[in-house]
């Protein structure tokens, strides 16, 4: 009985952990080219029948992977504000190596580079984008394909790569932002089409989160409640023969 319990003690840690992991889904429901993590333990406990001691094999508890799926792209009228429509990633030059981004929010430094958020340079096929200093951000224009032009002179390209299968390896560090790892390269994305004026939205629905949170918080009472019950007649039996 005591190795059961340990069973469904772990199981407990893994399901507070996906509470965990929805809760930040559901903080970040409005961040810019946010995507969702994911972790489908709790509906292996279900198919397993929760609560009964019945758990899943030790491999059924998966770290939290990313579901990439798009968001929707939603107009903003911002020149600066550049969406993705296909699979790909925005590289921000950082002095650590490169990092992967959907989050297409980005604005002039002093120098008149183009930046992300964090003021980290935002990649071109040949260094950073630079805006002139007489030129206005109503007469950057950005076309399908990435390229930028001010005042209709051509100043480079966004660099948009893609991981195909790969990007499943890639890590998060932080700011909607992912670092893949020393063995994987990136390739150019193909078929990606670059929006100008527009914002990618967060992948996170709202509504299934819910759902979800309601369904581990159900697992873990009844998880908790067989823990107790167990432990309960140990100390009965415990009691018997002690006399």
């Amino acid at each position: 009985m005591s190795g059961v319990v340990e069973q469904v003690s772990a199981a407990i840690g893994d399901l507070k952990n996906e509470f965990n992991v929805i809760a930040h889904n559901l903080a970040n429901v409005t961040t810019v080219g946010y995507k969702r993590r994911y972790n489908t333990f709790s509906k292996a406990l279900m198919a397993q029948g929760a609560g009964t001691g019945e758990m899943p094999p030790a491999d059924g508890s998966p770290a939290p992977a990313f579901d990439f799926s798009q968001g929707a792209i939603q107009p903003t009228g911002r020149p600066l504000d550049i969406a993705l429509g296909g699979k790909g990633f925005f590289v921000i030059e950082t002095p650590e190596g490169p990092l992967y981004t959907r989050n297409g929010m980005f604005s002039l430094d002093k120098d008149m580079r183009i930046v992300d958020m964090s003021e980290r340079v935002v990649a071109s096929d040949s260094g950073p984008i630079v805006v002139p200093s007489d030129v206005g951000l109503s007469q950057v224009n950005v076309s399908d394909d990435g390229s930028v032009s001010a005042a209709g002179l051509l100043i480079g390209k966004f660099k948009v790569v893609d991981f195909g299968e790969d990007e499943k390896q890639l890590v998060p560090v932080g700011d909607c932002c992912f670092q893949a790892p020393e063995d994987i390269r990136p390739k150019d994305a193909e078929g990606v089409v670059v929006k100008q004026g527009c914002q990618e939205s967060s992948n996170v629905e709202m509504v299934e989160e819910m759902v979800d949170m309601i369904m581990v918080s159900r697992l873990y009472e009844a998880n908790m409640q067989f823990v107790s019950v167990k432990r309960d007649a140990g100390k009965s039996l415990t009691s018997v023969a002690m006399g």
